[in-house]
């Protein structure tokens, strides 16, 4: 005798084939993340961000083969020449060729941003999650914590953090990533708040499974969407504050190719020597317009309010 239940015999058979039904999926997770990423790349702005970005990267992989220039060694013979065949971009007060400057400076820029994310997100990742599945006094001491650190503005933060431990590479991480966490701290913390009153995580919490399995196999899965897009954006910011630091001079040091410092090398420089700070203001300005566009396509892609 046939079921009289619409669809019963559909799903009966979906479950021996192994298919989940859609009501089996956790809430908030996307049915398929390269459709998702697929989606992305339609767009024009986020298609045109991923292909600025694939070139700028590309160039800072093979910058020794794009140039047979040393982006430290002077030549004080060839200072301030304009741009020309031999020089592309020109030269600077030094003689250094200024188009191998920023294509390591996009290098230094590049590692950096990305180490400094993968440090902010790791943190506020694993401190949010704590926070909110957890609460009481773990939420209030990750809630103080956060709150001392965003009442400072984040720059100013950050130059205090260099005032102390000197200028360097290294530090200039740790700077950064110290007023980068929050901002991850504080999103992980409102998603983990929501999802932990899901069903299915009720369902995994009384069937007995451990903590950590739910906030892994869970909790963090459904926040991976909105960790993605505030990692895209804030690498950008992380770029923008790098550079701002080696301007003041408490970032990279010389003779290390940065874009700011050399933008700080142009100030005396900006009316018979203009190309010494358009250029590396140019590729400041299109690497991070490039990660906003990218940002806004993986924002109105991943989340689901934005998506219905």
């Amino acid at each position: 005798m046939r079921s009289s239940i619409p669809g019963s015999a559909t799903s009966s058979g979906a479950r021996r084939r192994g298919v989940r039904s859609p009501a089996a999926r956790a809430p908030g997770s996307p049915d398929r993340p390269s459709a998702a990423f697929t989606g992305v790349l339609r767009q024009p702005g986020p298609l045109l961000g991923a292909l600025v970005l694939a070139a700028v990267a590309g160039m800072a992989v093979l910058a020794p083969v794009l140039t047979p220039y040393s982006p430290t060694r002077n030549d004080l013979v060839h200072s301030l020449e304009p741009p020309s065949g031999a020089h592309p971009m020109g030269t600077d007060l030094l003689g250094r060729d200024v188009l191998t400057r920023i294509l390591y400076g996009a290098r230094l820029s590049i590692s950096l941003g990305l180490t400094v994310q993968a440090v902010s997100v790791a943190l506020g990742t694993a401190l949010g999650l704590l926070a909110g599945y957890y609460g009481r006094w773990v939420d209030d001491v990750v809630t103080a914590v956060t709150t001392v650190v965003q009442a400072f503005p984040g720059l100013l933060f950050a130059i205090a953090v260099m005032a102390v431990l000197g200028p360097s590479v290294t530090n200039v991480l740790v700077a950064l990533a110290l007023v980068g966490w929050p901002t991850v701290s504080r999103l992980v913390r409102g998603e983990t708040l929501a999802i932990k009153e899901q069903l299915y995580v009720e369902g995994a919490r009384a069937a007995g499974a451990p903590d950590v399995h739910i906030l892994l196999r869970h909790v963090l899965p459904n926040c991976a969407g909105p960790i993605i897009v505030v990692a895209t954006l804030g690498l950008g910011g992380t770029i923008l504050a790098e550079a701002t630091l080696s301007f003041l001079g408490l970032g990279v040091q010389p003779p290390a190719p940065s874009w700011g410092s050399m933008l700080a090398d142009a100030r005396d420089r900006i009316w018979d020597a203009p190309w010494l700070m358009l250029y590396p203001g140019l590729a400041i300005f299109v690497t991070i317009l490039a990660l906003n566009l990218l940002g806004d396509g993986l924002r109105d892609v991943l989340d689901p309010r934005l998506r219905e």
